[in-house]
């Protein structure tokens, strides 16, 4: 019996996953849009994921993934949704987050 044949019939392994893979789906490895950064696009691609992440897992995710503080992410995405490149590459999410922001304001 060949070798080749032998191996056919058994079911394969699964590839062993990276020790150094992130949690979840690479954000910095996004293409910029038109007039945004690739960071402007990574960031804009996290919020636009939705659902709250509990227990300080957002924060995890910025510094691992996006190599910033969270004070820093924030204050970019802030700008960003005042750009109109960020509103033509995400409206849905910059809308969104436009509406969150202004009724925060209001209630101050």
């Amino acid at each position: 019996m060949p070798a080749d044949s032998a191996s056919a019939d058994s079911p394969r392994p699964a590839a062993p996953a990276p020790t150094d893979a992130p949690a979840g789906p690479e954000l910095t490895a996004i293409a910029p849009a038109e007039g945004l950064s690739a960071q402007d696009t990574a960031v804009l691609a996290l919020e636009s994921r939705g659902g709250r992440m509990r227990g300080g897992a957002k924060e995890r995710v910025i510094r691992e993934q996006l190599e910033m503080s969270p004070t820093r992410y924030y204050q970019l995405l802030n700008a960003l949704l005042d750009d109109p490149a960020a509103l033509r590459h995400a409206p849905v999410t910059v809308n969104r987050l436009r509406r969150v922001r202004d009724d925060r304001r209001a209630q101050r």
